[in-house]
């Protein structure tokens, strides 16, 4: 199917992760729609992917930026607005579930909501004129833990609440100009950084045999090329009277009744 995406300027954060991440896959998918990336990310594996983008002929940008700093995020902005004079769509997809809990101090709290959240609100803000033009779209990227908990990581849930909350609130804010934007909500998908987790663990296969037991649909974790395609979907025009939703990419994993659970879960 021809999403329609071909030339559209899409900037999309945390799109620098390791190769088979949820970031860098969206990343390929985008390119392969014939959308122009326009990646912000502060790990230069960025610039080695667009580098890699560029040779084979289709136009991107790098911006490394710490998007913890409100002034990189300003500068990353201006850059793209600089050299393609139009924005169409925002992807927020930087989150790292950082373990930041009840017992982590003022600060600590505080990196993990800059981290999570706060540069949501601020790549929005000042790509909001270009988006005004367009009539573009936002997409943010969203947690399971925003729904469900999972303890020990108060700062990563109160960030992930908090990207839902303003999804729904630029969605009612940007209606008169046309401006869509949803979340899309992930829960258990097989990235580098979940094999990372898993094989921390002691136990870790037996921990994951008990969680894909818990997803009803195949017994199996979405994959990232579901969520970009996904992703892709939702940004196009092809779902254009879509707004304010939470898009839940996880065979059933969060919402569907636990009966369905037949096999024994421990």
């Amino acid at each position: 199917m021809d999403l329609g995406l071909k030339d559209k300027v899409v900037v999309i954060s945390g799109a620098a992760g390791m190769k088979g991440s949820i970031g860098e896959t969206i990343l390929q998918s985008l390119v392969n729609e014939g959308a122009i990336p326009a990646v912000i990310d502060r790990n230069d594996r960025g610039a080695v992917y667009v580098d890699k983008i560029q040779k084979n002929g289709i136009d991107a940008l790098f911006c490394k930026t710490d998007v913890t700093d409100p002034n990189q995020i300003q500068i990353a902005i201006e850059t793209i607005s600089k050299k393609y004079g139009r924005i169409d769509v925002v992807i927020n997809n930087v989150g790292v579930n950082d373990g930041v809990g009840l017992d982590a101090s003022y600060e600590e709290f505080m990196n993990s909501l800059k981290l999570n959240l706060v540069n949501f609100f601020l790549i929005v803000k000042h790509a909001l004129p270009l988006l005004k033009k367009s009539k573009g779209n936002i997409l943010n990227i969203g947690s399971k833990v925003a729904l469900t908990g999972q303890g020990g990581t108060s700062g990563y849930a109160a960030a992930k609440g908090g990207v839902l909350g303003l999804t729904r609130e630029w969605a009612v804010d940007l209606v008169p100009y046309g401006i869509r934007s949803n979340a899309i909500i992930i829960a258990e998908s097989w990235t580098p950084s979940y094999d990372t987790w898993i094989k921390s663990l002691t136990d870790g296969e037996r921990k994951l045999k008990s969680i894909l037991k818990k997803i009803p649909l195949e017994n199996r974790m979405t994959t990232p090329e579901e969520i970009a395609n996904t992703c892709l979907f939702i940004i196009s025009e092809k779902s254009s009277h879509t707004t304010g939703q939470y898009i839940t990419v996880d065979g059933g994993y969060v919402h569907l009744d636990r009966s369905l659970l037949t096999q024994d879960n421990t």
